[in-house]
């Protein structure tokens, strides 16, 4: 989600605690600066060209499909090999890694891989092949990079991978204390007309300004190429139920753990161990600072948790539960990353804090201002957008920029508004009595887009339409990604309402189904809107058939915004 945030170096000080972020809400994402130097980036239509030859989003769909013996990466690539003519991808068996092979509740299988040079993977570049049940391709789609044919790519780094790390905290101004340990892997990272050969570094930290940077330090020079800001344990217990008071008054029942504290007798934390083959749901402590180090799951000394400081654990804790039973219920997703992965969510971040964020490993909820926003755990549709976040991590991973950017932020509104199902809008149960007094009832809305103003005045500079957000690509924000990361949380807008309509025609059951498979069949890390589109309908065709009301109703939706 996304609010407000500023950024803060490394001494190897790391903290446990594991769970993830993205912000949702309002406010200003820190500049996604842009530090490369190339002799075609200032060449207009050259540089265009070369970097859309980067970047060519492929889809093929057979109507007369070859038959295989099994569904599996050999046979994909063998089809791949096969078929040059049609997907564009020279070699495939040279220039493809296996990245995972899923099999879904239609009885096909998706085989992923990523565009590889000499083994090193090409940032951005991942090609899906699509089995249906009886082993026959049925289609294929991703972005490929067709650059990387005509230009040789030495993947030889004289940079030590210790080397780039430090080059990469330095430049993002990491605070000494990170989140968890930093990693760095070698890739192929196509950059204003040049593959590089890079490290990509990713550094996680909290403070005044939480970072979830990913950064592309050149291996052979030591130069920070580009960088982007993503920010979008206990021992065996027994779990009881318990209750507490929301923020608005709300009696919620809870699942809770008893502890036993030396010197204290027994007391209970909000840590549920309830689902099977979950790592647990657990609620910490943040304690109004901007410090990991000190945070700590959040006890009581009785199962009531009914105190006014409570008020916004007891929500996070009982929205998180929610949001995990409508993944687990909806679509047979076990957490975040399918895999039972603990779920951990932190209240009372920092001081006024008007924000709600995915770092990576957890989720982080400011108290509000009082002013404009309450206590941001009290939506349970800032959970469900956080927590999709965290789904989004672990399927398509969309790149937290432009277009692929906004439809992180996207997907994340969209399932917030499928779980908390009493409306179409974003926010309405975090707004403070001020801003309702001001007119400002709900953060954004996918029903009706436009009548809602973009509070951020530098985002709205780039308005068209009068400063509200836009609905069809018409009323476009055209940002540097140093403003929002281009646009991410307001062009979000256009696709959350290409959802509404289709959710309209068909209903929140259907409306999730296909986006989930979208989400986790169709999608890859750098897909545009137009990639969506084809996603969606890909989807609605799947589960409902070709020539179905469903598809036309997804084909109808993005006709309506203006996305083909």
């Amino acid at each position: 989600m996304e609010i407000d945030r500023r950024n803060g170096r490394l001494k190897k000080k790391f903290i446990v605690p594991a769970i993830l972020s993205s912000a949702m809400l309002v406010g200003s994402i820190p500049a996604f600066a842009q530090t490369a130097n190339s002799s075609l980036a200032s060449s207009g239509q050259v540089s265009k060209e070369w970097n859309e030859k980067a970047s060519v989003p492929l889809f093929v769909k057979e109507r007369f499909a070859e038959k295989f013996t099994s569904s599996n990466a050999v046979n994909a690539i063998h089809y791949l090999k096969k078929n040059q003519d049609k997907t564009g991808l020279n070699n495939p068996d040279k220039n493809l890694k296996v990245k995972d092979t899923q099999k879904d509740t239609l009885g096909m299988t998706h085989v992923r891989f990523n565009l590889a040079v000499n083994g090193v993977n090409v940032e951005g570049s991942e090609v899906v092949v699509h089995f249906n049940k009886n082993n026959e391709v049925v289609s294929v789609n991703g972005r490929i990079n067709e650059t990387i044919t005509d230009d040789a790519v030495d993947t030889t780094a004289s940079l030590s991978s210790n080397a780039a790390l430090k080059k990469a905290l330095s430049s993002v101004n990491a605070p000494d204390e990170l989140t968890y340990e930093p990693t760095s892997e070698l890739v192929v990272f196509p950059f204003e007309g040049k593959n590089h050969t890079a490290y990509k570094v990713n550094v996680n930290f909290m403070g005044d300004e939480p970072g979830n940077w990913f950064v592309f330090v050149d291996a052979k020079t030591g130069e920070v190429i580009d960088k982007y800001n993503g920010l979008m344990h206990a021992d065996e217990m027994k779990t009881q139920k318990g209750a507490g008071k929301g923020v608005h008054g709300e009696h919620r029942e809870l699942h809770i753990t008893q502890v036993k504290e030396p010197n204290s007798g027994t007391r209970f934390a909000l840590a549920d161990y309830a689902h099977e083959n979950l790592g647990g749901i657990e609620t910490y402590d943040a304690k109004n600072d901007n410090t990991s180090s000190n945070d700590t799951l959040y006890v009581g000394n009785s199962a009531a948790f009914i105190s006014d400081y409570d008020r916004a654990a007891v929500d996070a804790h009982y929205n998180s539960e929610k949001v995990y039973d409508y993944y687990l219920n909806e679509h047979g997703r076990n957490s975040l990353d399918g895999k039972g992965m603990a779920i951990i969510s932190k209240v009372h971040y920092g001081t006024n804090y008007n924000n709600a964020s995915w770092n990576g490993r957890w989720m982080t909820y400011g108290d509000g201002d009082g002013q404009f926003m309450t206590s941001l755990s009290a939506g349970l549709d800032v959970a469900a957008h956080e927590m999709t976040h965290g789904v989004i991590t672990h399927s398509a991973n969309l790149v937290y920029r432009n277009q692929s950017g906004a439809l992180n932020e996207s997907f994340a509104d969209v399932f917030g508004a499928l779980v908390d199902d009493s409306d179409w809008e974003m926010g309405e149960d975090i707004m403070a009595p001020a801003a309702k007094a001001d007119g400002v009832t709900v953060l954004r809305s996918l029903s009706n887009p436009n009548s809602v103003v973009v509070s951020n005045e530098q985002r709205r500079s780039y308005s068209t339409n009068g400063g509200v957000y836009p609905d069809h690509m018409d009323e476009f924000y055209n940002m540097p990604t140093s403003v929002d990361g281009g646009g991410v949380h307001v062009n979000s807008s256009i696709t959350n309402h290409a959802a509404y309509l289709i959710g309209q025609e068909l209903g929140r059951e259907k409306l999730g189904k296909i986006y989930y498979r979208a989400l986790t069949v169709y999608l890859t890390s750098n897909s545009d809107f137009s990639d969506a589109r084809k996603a969606v309908v890909q989807s609605a065709t799947d589960l409902y058939g070709e020539g179905s009301a469903e598809e036309a109703a997804a084909k109808s939706g993005f006709d309506s915004v203006g996305i083909y």
